[in-house]
């Protein structure tokens, strides 16, 4: 595979990393961890901010043009200002995003702009303090609206919400997210759970899953036709308007309606693992070889080996499992 050429075995260009730069979060959502949280990895098992330049060095050099800064929550992380700004001047590397809780964002939203952050994606799974308090077993509505609030102000847009929809959970309040692209021009991702890593979800997420096509038809009914438009940055939402909204309404459909086919992207772990897919198995360790003092080819190499191990789908309809949980993943 030559540099500038990230196309995997099955024909798909590759050129989004995201970077998990911690497995620690100040909240405990339930389809991502156990209300107790997960047993942290020691801090030197985690990447150092270094590390994770070379990484994004090397794989800005084979053809990745996109990095989604992830966590759990990454800003939590003591110094990320620094990091992004490090990462947005790497030759190659056309925009760093985050996604984030957005909780801790409206003290930092100016200074993350400012080091070179384009975006935030925000997750927002209810409108209702109660509803949010329980979902997110810590946290407050206040502190994430605050964060939306603030990302608008400094210019991290598109600012999109994801909300992921649980039936028996947050399900009746899909209309009411999908009608704030009407009155506040929010971009609104509609998720299904996944079931990876341990199980946390009451009665497992696959109990609780409302597909996409259900969660339209709902919006639909209540409030008119969504229109297709074009799909917005590198996710894999397809995405639509209704009538008179300034933002759009996406849906992200991993279990009722896969789009690995078209997946662009890799991952790094916080402890340091490339992987090609969610539910991939066999990592590819890069902590090993950086603290052995591999250079940049080197690193690229397992980049490369990376995108050509990347699977065609993520066998999810085969019961397939990582073994981590998805904030231990990055999401």
């Amino acid at each position: 595979m030559a540099s500038g050429e990230p196309i995997d075995r099955f024909g798909r260009r590759i050129t989004y990393l995201r970077v998990s730069v911690t497995d620690r979060c100040n909240l405990r959502c339930g389809y991502c961890m156990p209300s107790e949280g997960i047993a942290q990895r020691p801090h030197g098992e985690i990447l150092r901010f270094e590390e994770i330049e070379a990484v994004v060095h090397a794989a800005g050099g084979q053809g990745i043009r996109a990095v989604r800064l992830t966590g759990g929550e990454p800003l939590v992380r003591a110094g990320i200002v620094d990091l992004v700004a490090a990462l947005s001047g790497i030759p190659g590397i056309e925009e760093v995003a985050m996604t984030t809780n957005g909780t801790l964002l409206a003290a930092q939203a100016e200074r993350l702009a400012a080091a070179g952050l384009a975006r935030v994606n925000i997750s927002l799974d209810s409108l209702r303090p109660d509803r949010y308090d329980a979902i997110t077993r810590r946290g407050r509505l206040e502190d994430a609206l605050a964060g939306i609030d603030a990302a608008h102000r400094s210019g991290l847009s598109p600012v999109k919400v994801n909300a992921v929809v649980l039936r028996g959970v947050n399900d009746d309040e899909v209309v009411d997210l999908a009608v704030k692209t009407v009155t506040d021009a929010w971009h609104v991702r509609f998720i299904e759970p996944m079931p990876v890593g341990d199980d946390v979800l009451p009665g497992g997420a696959r109990a609780r899953l409302v597909p996409g096509d259900e969660i339209r038809a709902r919006i639909e009914a209540a409030l008119g036709t969504l229109d297709p438009v074009a799909g917005e940055g590198n996710g894999p939402a397809r995405s639509y308007r209704l009538p008179g909204a300034a933002g759009t309404v996406g849906m992200i459909t991993p279990v009722s309606r896969p789009f690995c086919s078209t997946c662009n992207r890799l991952r790094l772990t916080a402890d340091g693992k490339l992987l090609g897919c969610l539910l991939v198995e066999g990592e590819i360790d890069v902590r090993t070889p950086l603290r052995r003092g591999a250079g940049s080819e080197d690193i690229a190499e397992l980049v490369r080996d990376a995108i050509r191990r990347k699977p065609l789908g993520h066998r999810l309809s085969k019961g397939a499992r990582n073994g981590r949980t998805m904030s231990q993943i990055g999401g």
